[in-house]
């Protein structure tokens, strides 16, 4: 017997999201009422996949499965409210790990189906995407955005809520693949990309002169694996080249490429706002130097608070109350898609 689809919500003003977010190895619950964040709750798998040098799948799954009821809880209770007040459920459907995806999504779905309320598949892109926004007085607005992690490196223009065209996009690992890669190469803690970033700051960016590939290229491609391999094969005949030099040398050649590409694709555009999300846009040296250039071009720039930049739910939560506020609810048998995308090819 199959289960109608609750009604879609018509007044949005003062509506309460709970979301949830388990597309990797991140368990994540957050409230909103009416846009406006009561709680987000984050519980981090990093010490688990240490051991690992890496997310294990299996390993993932197991601690959502832990660790997702009791983030509930704890959003619920910093917010105030109980699953009773809640008007609408989310959850990120996609892209992501499989075996993650569906510890959330069936949780926002059971939930949704036991309180009779609406229910929201969202896209984990779309949430970063839309993450410096969040909390603006002006809202989502057209703009070049630049999202940056550990699975993902692209350039989209934004035209409006919802409205997106893909500019460009890595060709193979993401800029946080290969920070944490060449962390792993250098014997570095996992996650390899804060502790590239730390070490960087004491070291020489012009000491080593890495490859910037696809800098000069004619689209707004990215390609990071080459780099990767010039810090593998640079490592037996480092000499008097310090650790910090290395990875001073080598965040700056990431860096110069997201930043150069960035601005390439605001120029071509005509755009004025440059939005920048993801994991990576914690990075110092790449914060600055896009503050620098942006402010030398008279640019607008946004860059996600620190604590939407790594995968949490308050920035699920809020593309799902955008959505609601456009009338906008997904069907109890839309699926979860670990490889689906921000814009349709």
């Amino acid at each position: 017997m199959s289960t109608p689809h609750p009604s879609p919500i018509t007044d949005h003003a003062d509506r309460t999201v709970l979301a949830l977010e388990t597309s990797c190895d991140e368990t994540a619950a957050a409230v909103l009422r009416g846009g406006a964040l009561l709680a987000s709750e984050v519980a981090s798998q990093i010490a688990t996949h240490a051991p690992f040098g890496g997310v294990v799948p299996e390993v993932a799954s197991r601690e959502h499965l832990r660790a997702l009821e009791p983030v509930i809880a704890r959003a619920l209770a910093a917010a105030g409210v109980t699953l009773d007040d809640i008007d609408a459920f989310a959850a990120t459907c996609g892209p992501g790990l499989a075996s993650s995806l569906m510890i959330g999504t069936s949780a926002a779905k059971g939930l949704a189906i036991a309180h009779g309320k609406p229910w929201l598949a969202i896209n984990h892109l779309e949430g970063h995407l839309l993450s410096p926004f969040f909390g603006t007085h002006e809202g989502v607005r057209p703009a070049v955005a630049l999202i940056v992690s550990g699975g993902h490196t692209l350039l989209v223009e934004i035209e409006a809520f919802g409205r997106y065209r893909l500019l460009g996009q890595t060709q193979d690992d993401a800029a946080g693949e290969a920070f944490d890669k060449v962390g792993k190469l250098l014997g570095l803690p996992y996650p390899g990309g804060p502790n590239v970033n730390r070490l960087a700051e004491s070291g020489d960016p012009a000491r080593v002169d890495f490859p910037r590939s696809m800098l000069h290229s004619d689209d707004f491609a990215f390609s990071f694996s080459g780099l990767k391999t010039a810090v593998r094969y640079l490592l037996p005949k480092l000499g008097d080249i310090s650790l910090p030099d290395v990875c001073a040398s080598f965040q700056e050649a990431v860096v110069d490429v997201l930043v150069a590409k960035t601005l390439r694709a605001a120029a071509t555009t005509g755009r004025e706002l440059i939005a920048v999300s993801g994991g990576v846009s914690c990075n110092t040296r790449l914060r600055e130097k896009l503050r620098a250039t942006c402010w030398a071009r008279e640019l607008e720039l946004l860059i996600a608070e620190p604590t939407l930049c790594t995968d949490n739910a308050a920035m699920i939560g809020y593309v799902a109350t955008l959505k609601l506020a456009a009338g906008e609810t997904s069907s109890l048998t839309d699926d979860i898609d670990p490889n689906l995308r921000l814009v349709a090819s």
